[in-house]
């Protein structure tokens, strides 16, 4: 049973950095792509960065420069560094996992229950 556990949120002011951490269990989590998305109110599910079981990484132009994803796969671990935050960038982020690093979030399989992020300016 696939099982990832977000952890890391919180609040900052902008400029400041977080980041976010995705305990995954359950599966073999180095053959797996994983990905980081986030949720506003009332709007889309939006994906922000990905990282395949090669370690090729894709981000949204929205966070290039600013947000790091890494996976250390000894820990069965996703990571999210965000420096240079900016209130736009509030939202509930949430890890994804499946085989395939899919470009619509509605075709990733597993997901977290997701960390908030608030970004005060």
């Amino acid at each position: 049973q696939v099982q990832l556990v977000e952890s890391g949120g919180g609040s900052v002011q902008s400029g400041g950095s977080l980041r976010l951490s995705c305990a995954a269990s359950g599966y073999t989590y180095r053959r797996y792509c994983m990905g980081w998305f986030r949720q506003v109110p009332g709007k889309e599910r939006e994906g922000v960065a990905s990282i395949d079981s090669d370690g090729s990484t894709s981000y949204a132009d929205s966070v290039k420069g600013r947000f790091t994803i890494s996976r250390d796969n000894a820990k069965n671990t996703l990571y999210l560094q965000m420096n240079r935050l900016k209130p736009e960038d509030t939202a509930m982020y949430y890890c994804a996992a499946d085989f395939v690093c899919y470009y619509n979030e509605y075709e990733w399989r597993y997901w977290g229950q997701g960390t908030q992020v608030t970004v005060s300016s």
